[in-house]
């Protein structure tokens, strides 16, 4: 007798009987089931991600996405010219073969070259100084060889000032309203329009990518010059402001429209690589939350994300439709044939016995229960008829860490919510805030209220709210704040004027559906691979494309390969800036990071972030848009060897692409800084329709990413309605095992009591009354109530005060006096009295 078994959503079918099945080994069977169901879908279940989540790539990928292609043939420029001002010093020698002193006096005397009036030459010494900052290629046999002159020369570089004196010519080239006014006439921008900007640029770049390596090599002399560069690139020493409020101005000037022949992937990676150098990545975040829950004397961390994160593994992803309807039809046929009598010799035949063996496996292939593989038609005798379970030997078995990842939390506000139910359920009054007194409680309450406090987390920005309240409360006898200028509240005084000007600039998604007029939209929307192009875009691409477009099938494929992947640099520098400043931000006050939040909430950043998502997103994460003898230092070292169409359709080898996956991940997790705790934000995930696109996100086999796309599906899950949760069963489970869990959080129902939709408008408008008043209590004096200034009313020290007269009134002094004085009758009476 035949069984026919359904596998996969596509409605095939594969035929097999008994005595078949029996022929199999004992651990082939589990094997032979899913490998002839994956057959049948067409496709193998793809493998986990081995991607390692970092502040950046490796240091010679970073050092590559730089230049695009198009750019190669500059390396042999610069070559040239430094080579041509070497030879007039020292006609003899390499570079390589001097002395420290030689190569000291030879920076300097370029450094000098950099103050000369005409342009050409001007450009020229630049460029010998780019390569210096490039190695000093031509004299390296090795990549290795070219990376060690690379260090080596960007320290001596920064030894001897070079940084200030660019940052000097950035600023003339960003005022040179000739090269802009020039630009906006041109019809098309090329690379040939931004030649001068793209070399100070290129060596700034390096500085900053390299000086941030630490390495234990590291001369000592070198760390110290790394600790000074660090400071002074955070501080306001360079035009008054952080070198990042000037990139960030150029940004805006570039969408604007006012300058479009900016290189703009070149300011993006600079602005990046300044930031995370100036306020630290991850691993330091983490470590100023430690220091600071230390200094307010909260209790410590219950653990640390970083490392629990990279011990998580990818789980399988779910179901599709075609899954769900397919597990219908088998439902209605197993249903079908329960009715037909069997003895149970034949219910024991048709049973497989190995199903057990690889339940594990078989979990991770399907959607819990719904979507297991039916291959049993009495499933009410199974218990009678089947025989325990076989076990495995140890060595087979895989071991599981044993509980959650997470330790679970709770706030508060969850704690009072739950005192004020209880009371009223059965007592039948309230007391406010208490959450104390328990008189009256049965003792399962007490047991509750006990273990809710033993999970209670109190955040660091709680506790800033809390002082902010008591500021605004007591603004006399509160006293002045004590506000650490560090390297992030300077760079936030430094943004604040124009911060939601930038936010409009820096975004880099657009939604087909919503229409905006603010002008920086259109610059980055090239950006996403979802884009369309539209006529009144500004073109991103004016530092990639060639002055002449290619005449030959390879040589566009190779310019197809470029315009995508500096698209996808883009991206990557824009997630990774906007990521670092909402972290940082939220450690040094929650009304900072609320602030950027919520202009970029108003920029629609929500919906545009989906709109990235809306796409496959697993060939976004496998795109191969990278030619491997292209990239710096292979290109300066080897041969390059003669491209074809099928070399670079053919890509590299890796398995994904790095920066892809970065982008992602740093997208999701401005999502979820947005959505957190904002339930009309999480609403706007429910309205947007957001739950299937996330849902395809799990498709990509990696921990990190399905563990924010699931945060996010946590919170919306509620408004899902209970046919969604019925039908995403294994969602569900996984959102249960990787994600934290909060004590009385009925995120799987719909019993929230602070979601009601009438609320949404007054929760952003109270949000934004809070961030205004602490904007300017903190930051604008100027407009501060002159009822609460001090007054002096000591006569002496009012008398004694030395006023600033002007001239002319100093030069008529006498008329003054005669007017004002002498010719004036005085009432002494009258003034005593």
């Amino acid at each position: 007798r035949w069984k026919k078994m359904d596998v996969g959503g596509n409605g095939g079918g594969l035929a097999i009987n008994n005595k078949q099945r029996a022929m199999l080994p004992n651990k082939s069977r589990g094997e032979f089931i899913r490998n002839q169901r994956k057959d049948s879908e067409g496709m193998s279940e793809s493998p986990d991600l081995e991607f390692d989540y970092a502040d950046t790539d490796k240091w010679t990928a970073e050092l590559s996405e730089l230049y695009s292609y198009t750019e190669g043939p500059e390396f042999t420029i610069n070559r040239k010219c430094f080579e041509e001002d070497f030879r007039s010093h020292v006609p003899e020698k390499k570079w390589t073969e001097l002395d420290a002193a030689q190569h000291r006096a030879h920076a300097m005397q370029l450094l000098d070259g950099l103050e000369v009036i005409r342009r050409e030459k001007r450009l020229n010494v630049a460029r010998a100084i780019l390569y210096m900052a490039q190695g000093t290629f031509a004299e390296c046999s090795c990549e290795a060889e070219v990376q060690h002159w690379v260090r080596y020369n960007i320290f001596l570089l920064l030894e001897v000032g070079t940084f200030s004196a660019l940052v000097e010519l950035l600023n003339m080239e960003i005022d040179n309203s000739a090269a802009c006014s020039s630009a906006v006439r041109k019809p098309a921008i090329s690379l040939a329009d931004s030649t001068d900007l793209r070399v100070l640029l290129n060596i700034m770049y390096l500085i900053v990518e390299t000086v941030q390596q630490e390495d234990s090599a590291d001369r000592p002399e070198w760390r110290a010059i790394r600790d000074t560069f660090q400071a002074e690139l955070g501080s306001p020493l360079y035009n008054n402001e952080p070198i990042s409020v000037m990139l960030f101005g150029m940004v805006t000037k570039f969408s604007t429209g006012h300058a479009p022949h900016f290189p703009m992937k070149k300011v993006l990676l600079l602005l990046w690589k300044s930031i995370l150098f100036t306020l630290g990545g991850f691993e330091q975040l983490q470590n100023i939350k430690v220091g600071k829950r230390e200094e307010l004397r909260l209790p410590p961390l219950p653990e640390d994300s970083i490392r629990v994160i990279r011990s998580m593994r990818a789980a399988s992803p779910p179901a599709s439709a075609s899954d769900l309807i397919e597990q219908q039809q088998k439902r209605a046929r197993r249903e079908h044939k329960s009715l037909t009598k069997q003895d149970n010799l034949d219910a024991f035949n048709e049973k497989d016995p190995y199903k057990a063996d690889d339940a594990r496996d078989e979990e991770d292939d399907h959607d819990d229960n719904d979507n297991a593989l039916e291959t049993e038609p009495f499933p009410i005798e199974r218990d009678d008829v089947m025989p325990p379970p076989i076990p495995h030997p140890p060595s087979e078995r895989v071991s599981f860490p044993k509980g959650l990842p997470w330790a679970p939390k709770v706030r508060e506000k969850d704690i009072e919510n739950f005192l004020e139910s209880s009371r009223s359920k059965f007592i039948g009054y309230t007391l406010g805030n208490d959450t104390n007194t328990v008189v009256g409680l049965p003792r399962p309450i007490h047991e509750s209220i006990r273990t809710l406090k033993q999970h209670k987390y109190v955040s660091i920005a709680e506790i800033q709210i809390l002082k902010e309240e008591e500021f605004q409360k007591t603004p006399l006898s509160g006293g002045e704040e004590d506000v650490e200028m560090s390297a992030i509240e300077l760079l936030y005084q430094g943004i604040l004027p124009s911060l939601p000007q930038y936010m409009y600039m820096v975004l880099l998604l657009q939604s087909p559906s919503i229409h905006l007029t603010t002008p920086g939209y259109s610059i980055l929307l090239a950006a996403a691979p979802t884009s369309k192009a539209k006529t009144d875009s500004i073109n991103i691409l004016a530092d990639v494309l060639p002055e002449e477009m290619p005449t030959t099938v390879l040589q566009s494929m190779k310019l197809g390969v470029d315009v995508n992947r500096h698209k996808e640099i883009i991206v990557k520098a824009i997630s990774a800036v906007l990521l670092l400043l909402l972290k940082h931000f939220k450690l040094n006050h929650i009304y900072q990071f609320e602030y950027m939040a919520q202009h970029l909430v108003f920029a629609n950043c929500i919906p545009l972030i989906l709109k990235f998502f809306n796409q496959n997103i697993m060939s976004y994460i496998t795109a191969k848009n990278s030619i491997s003898v292209l990239d710096f230092p292979h290109c300066v070292v080897h041969e390059l060897p003669e491209l074809t169409a099928e070399s670079l359709e053919a890509g590299d080898n890796n398995q994904f692409c790095w920066r892809n996956l970065f982008s992602c991940i740093n997208l999701l997790r401005i999502l979820n800084k947005l959505t957190k705790w904002k339930h009309s934000r999480t609403m706007m995930l429910v309205v947007f329709k957001s739950a299937p696109i996330l849902k395809r996100a799990l498709k990509v086999k990696q921990a990190m990413m399905q563990l924010y796309v699931l945060k996010l599906l946590k919170v919306q899950t509620k408004y899902l309605g209970r046919q969604w949760r019925k039908s995403n069963m294994k969602t569900m489970s996984a959102i249960y095992q990787k994600v934290r869990h909060r004590l009385n959080d009925d995120w799987a129902y719909g019993n929230d009591l602070d979601a009601r939709p009438w609320d949404f408008q007054a929760e952003e408008c109270a949000l934004r009354a809070n961030i205004e008043r602490f904007n300017s209590r903190r930051y604008d004096k100027a407009q501060s109530n002159p009822d609460f200034l001090p007054v002096d009313n000591c006569l002496q020290s009012v008398l004694g005060q030395r006023v600033e007269l002007p001239e002319d009134f100093q030069m008529n002094y006498d008329l003054w006096l005669e007017r004002e004085v002498f010719s004036k009758p005085i009432s002494w009476e009258e003034l005593l009295q």
